[in-house]
């Protein structure tokens, strides 16, 4: 009986073993975003664990600090903060698969759409989730958060 029990565990420790032994995938960090006139921002800017890129949500604030009128603006700004990310980690606008969009006013939507599908290839939109949200970041009516493939690009 227990050389039958040992046969049966046995596989299941030694796969184990070999998955402890395999190492952890990296964890990089990419550092803090930064608005002016604001204290250091307590989260980095993207985070790539393994083969993906967290990105932290962006809104649309400019490098003077400040938000400018109107949602298409702010869309304008948010993507464009993103696009500066992931091209820190060395990615574009093709690696991105998913995006969250939260937006102060739905009714802002169409006009959302309208700047946010100029940054990507057509026919190659990421997934998307979107919400409404009351009181973003510095009073934006919109932010954009997104993941990223950072894993080996396939040979062209």
């Amino acid at each position: 009986m227990i050389r039958r029990l040992i046969s049966i565990v046995a596989p299941f420790a030694a796969g184990a073993t070999a998955a402890a032994a395999e190492p952890r995938p990296p964890v990089q960090h990419y550092g803090p975003p930064v608005v002016p006139g604001q204290p250091p921002l307590p989260f980095s800017s993207a985070v790539r664990a393994g083969d993906i890129l967290y990105l932290s949500g962006q809104i649309g604030v400019g490098a003077d600090g400040r938000l400018p009128e109107g949602i298409e603006a702010q869309t304008r700004l948010a993507m464009e903060n993103i696009g500066a990310v992931l091209r820190s980690a060395g990615r574009g606008w093709d690696d991105v698969f998913h995006c969250t969009a939260m937006l102060d006013n739905m009714s802002d939507w169409p006009a959302f759409n309208r700047v946010y599908v100029t940054y990507f290839t057509a026919g190659r939109l990421p997934a998307r989730s979107a919400l409404g949200a009351d009181g973003l970041a510095l009073g934006a009516l919109v932010e954009v958060e997104c993941q990223a493939w950072a894993g080996a690009r396939p040979a062209r």
